[in-house]
């Protein structure tokens, strides 16, 4: 009898004890590594540590996961997939008046139908959702251009946009346009670090900040614009603006809205919605970059939107949530702001949708598509019209350092020509794609060169020529310069701005400090734009000829273009055996 009730205690702790390995098995989820992955991701759709799930896994090296191997995730931990109630916050960014849908066979873009739809499932899935601009909107392509961004705007009023950050090509046309765009898309701009220089007060054309209230939940949106905007805009369009510091002005304004001043009442929410740019390490997860110090040097803040720099962005720097949704529409960015059985702010949860990845089985929003056809139609005679043929691609790849591109070769070559003189000089930011082979129509040449920049002539000082060429190689802080007429080695174990070892002209002339050379760039770059510096220079003169109808008149003269290799720009160690700098 003793052995049958020893028996029984022992059979009752084993199915305790198989009840609580049970229990646990079923609280712990395994996530099977798929190729691509890194635990950083894996991590985030969690909402856990990436460091916390190393340990938990006993993982020798966090960097090195493979296909097929098994994840613990920890019990406390919930996909985000899980319904959870919340207010979401979705973003898009430096759109650029991309309307059209790229339908070629690797084509990223959306267009604004797609787009529409998009932002409508996301509001259909959760109706408390709020939708968001980073900036950079209208900007970029030719039927956006022709119309000052009118499509653009019928777009965001579409999506039911609430607030939009002030871009630093939102200045391309001076202030006029932005409250007409404000108007016409039904929303408003923020910028809290945007002051009028002469009042001192913030600029009338954008609100520091705005508050939505959504499923009973007041979150702020408080504007930023890039400090760098001055530099990346015509003086004449921000001559009376002040843009200051971002981190001061944000902090100021979250102090603001924290102490309950604000007439609509105290959030419950602050997100800072920014032109500042950022980017995330593909391995670490770590994000870099003037998004990533605000979070740093601010407090009070629940949450960044990203923009400017292009990039994917998402998860937390100090602690901040941080996203960014790529450009052109391809993504959209999210921040969940996860309540409490309490209806209080739990957390705020950053996430993205690349929609690019499954733009085919998106339907597009018939609104929205009638809307593109409508402005596409009327300018379709103007924008398809063939003006020559491209014998092979000209690229131009903006992220490229240290080297003249194709397209930027071509493009100076051109302005030498129309001008007459000895040395062009372009900004590669201004040039914004590649050309393809095959026909070339004006609207290729509106989307290769969308800004209404005229050629300038004068006449620039050796030291002058020369310290402009070097601002424009292997500069971080912006699109490397292009040029031609020149002969440039330079070493770039040097430091930025000061690489040069040797320049001469074409025919191998050395440049000469106190001699004077006649020179062509565009009127952006004359009064400072991308930080060049001309102020040295004697008998400018403004020919008032559009940079893009200089580049029209010479595919059509020639009718076919072909692309020809820069081989005048080299670095000091390859130099040798490609030409000999001149004595």
């Amino acid at each position: 009898m003793k052995k049958f009730k020893k028996l029984s205690i022992v059979l009752s702790l084993m199915l305790a004890l198989s009840v609580m390995i049970s229990s646990v098995a079923s609280a712990e989820e395994i996530y099977v590594v798929k190729s691509g992955d890194v635990l950083w991701k894996i991590a985030e759709k969690y909402d856990v540590d990436w460091k916390e799930l190393s340990e938990y896994n006993k993982l020798k090296d966090p960097h090195l996961i493979y296909p097929e191997q098994k994840i613990k995730i920890p019990k406390d931990s919930s996909s985000k997939g899980e319904a959870a109630k919340s207010v979401d916050i979705i973003s898009f960014n430096d759109f650029h008046g991309n309307v059209a849908e790229d339908v070629s066979q690797t084509g990223k873009n959306l267009g604004m139908a797609k787009l529409v739809a998009a932002a409508k499932r996301a509001v259909s899935e959760n109706p408390n959702t709020i939708i968001v601009s980073g900036g950079d909107n209208y900007q970029g392509t030719a039927i956006s251009n022709l119309t000052y961004g009118s499509p653009v705007s019928e777009m965001m009023k579409a999506m039911n946009v609430f607030a939009s950050s002030v871009g630093n090509h939102e200045l391309d046309w001076g202030t006029d346009k932005i409250e007409q765009w404000a108007k016409d898309g039904s929303f408003s701009f923020v910028a809290c670090n945007i002051y009028d220089s002469t009042s001192g007060q913030p600029v009338k054309w954008a609100s520091p900040y705005m508050i939505a209230d959504k499923g009973g939940v007041k979150i702020a949106f408080i504007g930023l614009a890039h400090p760098d905007t001055p530099s990346l805009t015509k003086a004449e369009y921000v001559s009376e603006i002040e843009f200051r510091d971002p981190a001061q002005s944000a902090q100021e304004w979250i102090d603001y809205l924290r102490q309950g001043k604000a007439p609509e009442g105290k959030p419950d929410v602050i997100i800072a919605l920014t032109h500042l740019d950022c980017e995330q390490d593909a391995q670490t997860g770590e994000i870099t970059g003037i998004a990533a110090e605000l979070c740093k040097k601010v407090s009070g803040l629940d949450g960044v939107i990203s923009a400017h720099s292009h990039m994917t962005v998402s998860g937390k720097v100090n602690g901040v949530p941080v996203v960014q949704a790529y450009y052109n529409g391809r993504t959209l960015a999210k921040l969940s702001v996860v309540l409490g059985p309490d209806g209080k702010v739990k957390e705020v949860v950053p996430s993205l949708n690349e929609l690019y990845k499954t733009k085919n089985d998106i339907t597009p929003d018939a609104y929205a598509a009638s809307v593109y056809q409508k402005y596409n139609n009327e300018l379709a005679p103007i924008l398809g019209e063939k003006l020559g043929t491209a014998s092979a691609e000209f690229t131009h790849d903006r992220s490229t350092k240290g080297t003249v591109t194709l397209l930027g070769k071509w493009a100076c070559d051109v302005m030498r020509v129309k001008t007459g003189v000895q040395v062009a000089i372009q900004n590669g930011g201004g040039l914004r794609r590649s050309m393809a082979a095959g026909d070339i129509t004006m609207g290729d040449l509106y989307e290769i060169m969308p800004f209404d920049n005229y050629l300038v002539t004068m006449e620039l000082p050796g030291a002058d020529l020369k310290k402009a060429i070097d601002h424009g190689i292997n500069n971080q802080s912006i699109t490397d310069g292009q040029f031609s007429g020149l002969k440039v080695i330079y070493d770039p174990e040097r430091e930025q701005g000061s690489s040069i070892v040797s320049i001469t002209l074409e025919d191998g002339t050395p440049i000469e400090d106190k001699a004077y050379y006649t020179v062509v760039i565009n009127d952006f770059m004359l009064t400072g734009g991308d930080k060049y510096d001309f102020s040295a220079a004697r008998n400018v003169k403004n020919t008032y000829m559009p940079v893009r109808d200089a580049l029209v008149d010479a595919v059509k003269e020639s009718k076919t273009i072909a692309p020809e290799q820069p081989d005048y720009i080299k670095q000091a160690e390859k130099a040798a055996a490609a030409f000999k700098p001149a004595a």
